[in-house]
């Protein structure tokens, strides 16, 4: 079946925009101290993550001036899949094993921050991925949305890469990485819906 570089593009936007709204949904239900869901999120996530790697895979050599900015979504995705993997698998026996021995507290807690690093680290490659395409879109005349994506996607490379290198306790509980991650992921994914035919 013969797919077209602006579906495939167009597939890739439609993919971050489902990401972005799952992210969503599993914060505000985990601000508001309500259950989560995080089989049903993570679970559709672990799904929608290997289609995005591979979609932007197949972007990435047919594109002409952005292969670097699908390199990174590919990328991000990967990343993003061993992060829901390692929560879905290891979160809870690992949170049960501390609670019935103290002294594994150190490794449940561990876990956690290798999930986190692995997420920081696909928020920065997305952030990148947002800034390359939202100067792409500036350069071609859509100045509020191309520099909007560029500013933000900035902003999440600097935040995302601050908690990689101090922990992501250096902003005192403030949500900047993630929250800037997902929006540059958003603004990304509205630059794509328009980047796929200028390709």
């Amino acid at each position: 079946m013969h797919v077209t570089h602006q579906r495939t593009v167009r597939a890739i936007a439609a993919l971050l925009v489902i990401a972005t709204l799952t992210q969503s949904v599993y914060t505000a239900l985990y601000v508001a101290k309500l259950d989560v869901p995080r089989q049903l999120l993570w679970g559709a996530e672990g799904l929608l993550f290997p289609l995005l790697a591979a979609l932007a895979g197949a972007a990435m050599v047919r594109s002409q001036r952005l292969t670097l900015a699908f390199a990174a979504i590919a990328f991000a995705a990967v990343l993003n899949l061993v992060q829901v993997g390692v929560g879905l698998t290891l979160f809870i026996p690992f949170s049960d094993a501390a609670k019935a021995d103290p002294a594994l507290a150190p490794v449940a807690g561990a876990i956690v921050a290798f999930a986190f690093f692995v997420y920081n680290a696909a928020k920065l490659l997305l952030g990148f991925a947002a800034l390359l395409v939202g100067l792409s879109r500036l350069a071609a005349g859509s100045r509020a949305l191309g520099g909007a994506t560029a500013l933000v996607g900035g902003m999440a490379m600097l935040a995302n890469g601050v908690a990689i290198a101090a922990g992501d306790t250096v902003f005192g509980g403030i949500p900047l990485p993630g929250g800037s991650g997902v929006l540059a992921t958003l603004l990304l994914a509205l630059c794509l819906f328009g980047a796929g035919r200028d390709d």
